[in-house]
C-alpha cells in the first residue's frame, strides 16, 4: 500500500482519495475508519454530558433497557437506543455481536470460537464479549474470515 499526503493551505477541508484496483475487504476497512473519524456520539457519566469519538468506544451494550458505551477506561449512559446507535454507525467498523451488544471491530484483538457456534471476542482491554451464533456469521465476514 502507498500513502500519499499532499499539504495545501489553501484547502478548508480534509479531502481523502482512495485509488485501488478493485474495493476489497481491506479498502472497505480503510473507508470505513475514515468515515469514523467525524462520528460522535454522546454520553453521560457522573451527571456530566460527554461527547465522545465513536472510535473511541469499543463496545455498546444495553442492560435492563438503558444503553452503555464502553471506553477503554470508563463508562457512559446513553439516551439512544441500541437500534438508534447501530443505524447512526451503520457501514462503519460497528457490527452487532448479540442483541443487546455492538462492538467496534477497530478494537477486537482477537477472536476464537465458542460454544455452540458463537465466537470469543477479545478487545484491546482484555474485556471478553461472546457474539451469538446468529450474528457470528456476519462478524466473520466482516473481518475477513
Amino acid at each position: 500500500m502507498k500513502l500519499n499526503v499532499k499539504e495545501d493551505p489553501a484547502v478548508t477541508e480534509v479531502e481523502v482519495t482512495v485509488v485501488c484496483p478493485r474495493v476489497d475487504a481491506r479498502v472497505q476497512r480503510i473507508m470505513a475508519a475514515v468515515e469514523m473519524e467525524d462520528l460522535r456520539l454522546a454520553g453521560t457519566i457522573d451527571g456530566f454530558l460527554c461527547i465522545l469519538e465513536a472510535r473511541e468506544v469499543l463496545y455498546v451494550e444495553t442492560v435492563d433497557g438503558r444503553t452503555f458505551l464502553y471506553g477503554a477506561k470508563k463508562v457512559y449512559e446513553s439516551t439512544a437506543t441500541l437500534a438508534d446507535i447501530e443505524s447512526r454507525l451503520a457501514g462503519e467498523e460497528f457490527v452487532r455481536a448479540s442483541r443487546q451488544t455492538l462492538v467496534n471491530l477497530a478494537h477486537v484483538s482477537g477472536i476464537r470460537p465458542y460454544l455452540n457456534a458463537r465466537l470469543e471476542l477479545v478487545l484491546d482491554n482484555d474485556e471478553h464479549i461472546i457474539a451469538s451464533r446468529q450474528f457470528a456469521p456476519l462478524i466473520k465476514k466482516r473481518i475477513g474470515l
